[in-house]
């Protein structure tokens, strides 16, 4: 909502979060890492012919993980704004943030093993 209580535009509102996670890729050491290793299962998709079902599996982890991102960052960034200074609170609510991001990305790994570990393996002749 803009500060005179007015709804904005839905273009307006998809221009904000473009510009946020833009923001997020040229500011943040992590999101770009993320959107790189993202790549990773989708190549494996491709390659190995997966499922609608296990398409949508890497599509929920993909957004899970980049969205969880984009919201530890802003977190970081209103407990910045709000505590400049060393503050064990302020500290408290950006590790668990940063815990949030640690959970997703393992749940992301996890399904990724369980999709491509069996597939790679049997071409490596392992399985």
């Amino acid at each position: 909502m803009r500060p005179d209580g007015q709804r904005q535009s839905f273009v307006a509102s998809v221009s904000n979060a473009l510009r946020g996670i833009f923001a997020a890729c040229r500011l943040e050491r992590n999101f770009p890492f993320d959107c790189a290793f993202s790549c990773v299962p989708i190549v494996l998709g491709f390659a190995f012919h997966i499922s609608l079902s296990e398409w949508l599996a890497i599509i929920v982890c993909i957004g899970m993980v980049l969205g969880f991102e984009l919201i530890n960052t802003a977190l970081e960034t209103v407990v910045d704004l709000a505590s400049p200074d060393m503050n064990e609170l302020a500290g408290r609510a950006k590790d668990c943030a940063a815990g949030a991001c640690f959970i997703a990305s393992l749940c992301a790994l996890v399904v990724g093993v369980i999709l491509f570990a069996p597939r790679i393996l049997s071409l490596m002749g392992l399985w």
